[in-house]
Parts: C-alpha cells; sequence; structure tokens
C-alpha cells in the first residue's frame, strides 16, 4: 500500500469511527424513534386533541434536553416538527401496555400525569406545555398529592416550599400552593375549626383558618383565601371539606392570589411569622404530611 493510500484509509477509518461516536451520542436520534406513534409506543403531539408533530418513545426518559441537535424532538409531520420536546407538548397517546407518567420535572419529580394503557388525551393545565419527563410503567403509590388533595378537582401545585424563599427576606414557615382565585380549597385534615378571620383582598387584608387535630396535637393553618360562609370557630371539619376560595387575602394583587397551609405543633390561633423573621417556628412538615397520606411535591 503506497504513502498516499494509507493516509486515504486512515482518513476514512477516522471518518467511520466519528459517525459511529456521534450515532452513540444522540439517544434522540435513535432508529426506533420515526415521527410515528406505533403499537408499543408512548407518543407526545404538539397540540391538543391529538393533533400537529409527534414524537414517539419505547423507554423512559429522565431528561429531554432542550437544544438541537441532542435534544429529543417532535420528529412527524405537522405542526411543531424539528422543536425540542421538553415543555412543547399539548397530548400523547399511549400505545404501551403499562401506565405512563409525565412529569413536570425532569428525572421524574414534581406534579404528574398518569395515562394508562391505551388512553389517548390532553396533557391537563398543569402539564401542558410544561412536560420534562415520562415513565413507562411508574411505581404505584397509596399516597396522594398534597396539592390535589387541596383542590377540588386538582391541577394545583406548589410555587414555594418550606422554608423556601428565594427572594424574599426571612424563613417560609409554611407551603404556599397556587390553583387560581375563586378555587375550592379543601381541609386537608379532619380537626376542630379553633379560629377564622375572613379578611379582605389587599396587602391588608390577611385571613386566617386554624384547624385542631387533637390526634397529633398539631394545627393547620391557610392564610390568603376567603373562608366559606358559616365556617366558625368550634365547628368540625372533615378531610376533603370545602372550606374556603382561593384569593389574594393579605397580598397586592390578585394576580398573586394563593393559599399558604402551614403546620405548627399544639394548639395555636395565629401563623408564625416569615416575612423578614429568619428564625423557623415550626418544624419540616413533610414527615406529618406523610404519615396523612399525602407526598409533598
Amino acid at each position: 500500500m503506497t504513502k498516499l493510500n494509507k493516509v486515504l484509509s486512515a482518513s476514512a477509518a477516522a471518518v467511520a469511527l466519528g459517525g459511529m461516536v456521534l450515532a452513540t451520542a444522540s439517544p434522540a436520534s435513535a432508529a426506533t424513534r420515526n415521527g410515528k406513534c406505533d403499537a408499543g409506543e408512548f407518543c407526545y403531539y404538539f397540540n391538543s386533541g391529538n393533533k400537529g408533530s409527534i414524537s414517539d418513545f419505547s423507554t423512559s426518559v429522565g431528561d429531554y434536553g432542550t437544544k438541537q441537535p441532542s435534544c429529543y424532538d417532535f420528529k412527524g409531520a405537522g405542526a411543531g416538527k424539528g422543536k425540542c420536546i421538553k415543555n412543547e407538548a399539548a397530548s400523547v397517546w399511549n400505545r404501551t401496555s403499562k401506565t405512563v407518567r409525565v412529569y413536570f420535572n425532569s428525572n421524574y419529580q414534581g406534579n404528574y400525569q398518569d395515562f394508562k394503557a391505551g388512553a389517548k388525551g390532553n396533557l391537563n393545565a398543569t402539564l401542558k406545555n410544561q412536560n420534562a419527563s415520562h415513565k413507562i410503567g411508574p411505581s404505584t403509590s397509596a399516597r396522594v398529592d398534597l396539592s390535589d388533595a387541596l383542590y377540588v378537582g386538582g391541577g394545583g401545585y406548589i410555587s414555594c416550599k418550606y422554608d423556601g424563599y428565594t427572594t424574599t427576606k426571612g424563613k417560609h414557615e409554611g407551603i404556599d400552593f397556587i390553583r387560581g382565585k375563586g378555587a375550592d380549597v379543601r381541609s386537608l385534615v379532619t380537626g376542630t375549626v379553633i379560629r377564622v378571620k375572613r379578611g379582605a383582598n389587599g396587602g391588608a387584608g390577611l385571613s386566617t383558618i386554624a384547624i385542631y387535630v387533637a390526634s397529633s396535637k398539631k394545627t393547620v393553618i391557610y392564610l390568603h383565601t376567603a373562608p366559606r360562609a358559616g365556617l366558625a370557630a368550634g365547628q368540625k371539619v372533615t378531610r376533603g371539606q370545602v372550606i374556603a376560595d382561593e384569593a389574594w387575602h393579605g397580598v397586592s394583587s390578585p394576580s398573586a392570589a394563593h393559599t399558604h397551609v402551614e403546620v405548627r405543633p399544639g394548639k395555636q390561633l395565629y401563623a408564625a411569622p416569615s416575612v423578614n423573621d429568619y428564625t423557623l417556628s415550626n418544624p419540616n412538615p413533610t414527615p406529618f404530611w406523610n404519615a396523612l397520606g399525602f407526598n409533598v411535591r
């Protein structure tokens, strides 16, 4: 072999090897993903009603990626073709033989929506264009997400976790949930109402509902909601009972309407200070909620 042929052969080998590396480095371009929703696959659609471009999967994926060429994208014909699927899908078709769970966050975290084998449907208001991972055949859990239990019909989410302030000064003593102004808010516990302050919309109108749970010697306190008419101290409430409407009592804007829920040790009539207070008076509530059969996420 001449020196020139050796150089050309080596170059060809390097190109071939480089092609192999590129092929294995991009799972998003795997041959099984062809933009068609075949039997045995879980498929995202760019538009609601199972319309638009399709992105098809035969396995679980914990992180879709956000940039081409490495992201998982919509491959089928139609609107959305070529877009990365993370936070862009509107509907699904589950053609696998197992339940598929779509998650709000990457790595199978956050709020989720389940689709049974064979199911077609739109992603709910929380997950539409907010899809970050999916799992085929997730483990089942008897626990219910706390946000789903709080709101009639579910659909809410945690906007600020316990001790979760990032821009507000102080230590956040509870958990903030958002569904939307006027959403029906339920009691998460069975207990006795020991204080109701109705308040009013606006920064100076803080409302409070305090429910004492004698079996655990703890008080669950709601802030910012509009207590339902008839709710009064001394009343017994049961888990799942509607007690308020989501509102902006004690906050400055209707767009900031939310429900603050905190768990306090003992019998307490007032919430613990949070803004500009750097001492946590309440313990982390997660063990309490887990013991009642709730997930906190």
